[in-house]
């Protein structure tokens, strides 16, 4: 039991490094003044921290079911 506590908690501060290291020039950033494109393709480090992401935020989820569950 403890070591899914600590688990969650690793996994939660990951998450949170990946989340402020995205790019921060996205999302409404275009109605405000800011860059005019559209669409915009991840490529690179970008996509891996995209991805990354991802998994970290569906581990969190497994952790935080399985700290329910058991």
């Amino acid at each position: 039991m403890k070591l899914i506590q600590i688990a969650q908690v690793i996994i939660a501060i990951l998450l949170m490094l990946a989340i402020l290291l995205q790019n921060r020039g996205a999302g409404l950033s275009g109605v405000f003044g800011g860059s005019g494109e559209v669409y915009r393709s991840k490529r690179g480090a970008e996509k891996i921290l995209f991805i990354a992401t991802i998994v970290l935020a569906v581990l969190f989820f497994a952790v935080a079911l399985a700290g329910i569950l058991i």
